[in-house]
């Protein structure tokens, strides 16, 4: 069994291995022998190098895929369960490593990093559920007639994953997919690939057959092959709405079900009967949680009239917060000029800065990516920090006169992810949130999430496809309901309907 341990337990720098891709059970470079850095962002240095994959690799990975398919597949369902119950008891046991390598090769602060595997627990905690919820339906429709219901795999299915979440959003997918009796191809963000790596290892330890997981690395060129291969049945993708609407059209020109979920700009709406106290540290834990590089993150603030008390509040919790141990780091050089652009932008318009954290550095990491807890005051709907995914530490302030006009700023956004009301009063949450256009609402909630098995995911431009990601949804996304009506005589009281 391939075993990479990664030993670290500091944010100290240190160097890993190279990532290669899993097919068949067997880590290979790619064919063609191209490969790229894998860095550190909270010191700037390489970790590693990842390999690239080509058309050819993809090829390779959907023949490995296709062979594996028909072993697993007569693979009785409580059987395949039992491999995410041995993913559940690794992931368990090896919770630290995973964490660390997580913060590692994405910069995250540990408790960002923990929630980030302890998340991914979850999900494979419901797929172990998922022989309980795939009995389907049967009732006798008619005198002597049964119709009933079964959830069969589609067949070879691929996903691919962003960076802001690479031991979690796999796992979105890889369980329910998996005991559905699928083989799985699955191509996580190049930036950093070792928790998909550390993944294969737990899966192959947990008794996974050679061939039903493969991970193929790289870029714009793997995605596309996915997304045309004709041995690939279904298809999805996190990540921004831009590439989630190109992915989703490429993959739906070739006849393959595909569901992309892209970004957000999520809008708290904060009203005067609002607890002070749970309003702050909810708006700096949303906005600043994994350095605000979320879809879930709090981007924008709407205050409903005199809130002042709140705001200034916010503000000295943000300021109070210690960079490098309460907040990691950005993703990459061009994430943090991205971010700072946008706080430039957002000065030269006249906006207020109650906030800045430009020019931020964390003493011992000084080549690493760092932005602080930004707050923008007085920002309008139509600037860029009041409408742009920004994706960053980065709070915008909109300051209106009524509930409603909140409402008309949410709605009137072209994104639909989340969106929250945060007041004391029952009917103020009732008429907000049945008014929001966002598929996921919260009440005194920064990120309104939803547990398994409530599943994940928003409207309008944060999602392109039918149906949600996570929970039964994403079951039978990657399932195909097969319908079976039998008759064993013919009834002596048979009807027109027999």
């Amino acid at each position: 069994m391939s075993t990479f341990p990664f030993a670290p337990r500091s944010y100290d720098f240190a160097e890993y291995i190279d990532c290669h891709n899993y097919i068949g059970g067997a880590w290979v470079p790619a064919a063609a022998g191209a490969s790229m850095p894998v860095l550190n962002p909270r010191h700037g240095k390489v970790m590693g190098h990842v390999t690239l994959s080509t058309r050819d690799d993809i090829d390779a990975a959907v023949a490995a895929a296709e062979a594996a398919l028909p072993g697993w597949q007569a693979t009785p369902i409580k059987e395949r369960a039992q491999i995410m119950f041995r993913l559940k008891e690794l992931m368990e046991r090896d919770r630290e490593e995973l964490a660390w390598l997580v913060s590692h090769e994405n910069g995250k602060d540990m408790a960002q990093a923990y929630g980030d595997v302890n998340k991914g627990i979850e999900c494979v905690e419901f797929g172990c559920a998922l022989p309980n919820l795939a009995q389907g339906e049967q009732l006798d429709v008619s005198r002597g007639i049964n119709c009933r219901v079964q959830y069969e795999p589609l067949g070879v299915v691929a996903g691919v994953t962003p960076f802001n979440f690479p031991c979690m959003v796999p796992l979105w997918m890889i369980p329910q997919a998996l005991t559905a009796g699928n083989c799985f191809l699955l191509k996580p963000s190049e930036q950093l690939p070792y928790s998909a790596l550390k993944l294969a290892v737990l899966l192959e330890e947990a008794g996974l057959p050679k061939g039903v997981l493969n991970i193929v690395n790289g870029g714009r060129e793997a995605v596309e092959a996915l997304c045309d291969h004709p041995g690939v049945s279904a298809f999805g993708f996190v990540g921004s709405t831009k590439v989630a609407k190109l992915t989703y059209a490429r993959a739906a020109a070739g006849a393959k079900r595909a569901l992309c979920l892209g970004g957000a700009k999520n809008h708290l709406v904060v009203v005067p009967d609002a607890d002070p106290e749970l309003t702050a540290q909810t708006l700096v834990a949303s906005a600043y949680g994994c350095a605000g590089q979320r879809c879930m993150a709090a981007s924008v603030v709407i205050a409903v009239g005199d809130v002042q008390a709140i705001i200034d509040r916010t503000v000295e919790i943000a300021a109070g917060m210690t960079l490098g141990e309460d907040m990691g780091s950005i993703i990459n050089h061009l994430s943090l000029g991205r971010i700072t652009g946008y706080i430039d932008q957002a000065e030269q318009q006249g906006v207020k800065i109650l906030l800045d954290g430009r020019g931020a550095t964390v003493p011992g990491a000084e080549g690493g990516y760092w932005v602080g807890p930004t707050i923008l005051d007085n920002v309008t709907a139509d600037m860029p920090a009041g409408c742009d995914e920004i994706f960053g530490p980065v709070l915008s302030i909109i300051r209106v006169d009524t509930l409603d006009e909140a409402i008309a700023i949410e709605n009137a956004n072209p994104y639909g992810n989340a969106a929250a009301i945060f007041t004391t009063s029952g009917r103020v949450a009732e008429y907000a949130t049945q008014r929001f256009n966002a598929g996921m609402t919260g009440v005194n909630i920064g990120v309104p999430v939803p547990r398994e098995p409530f599943s994940f995911g928003g409207w309008n431009d944060s999602k392109i496809g039918h149906g949600d990601m996570t929970g039964y949804d994403g079951f039978r996304f990657w399932t195909r309901a097969r319908k079976v009506t039998t008759r064993w005589a013919v009834s002596k009281d048979a009807t027109w309907m027999s």
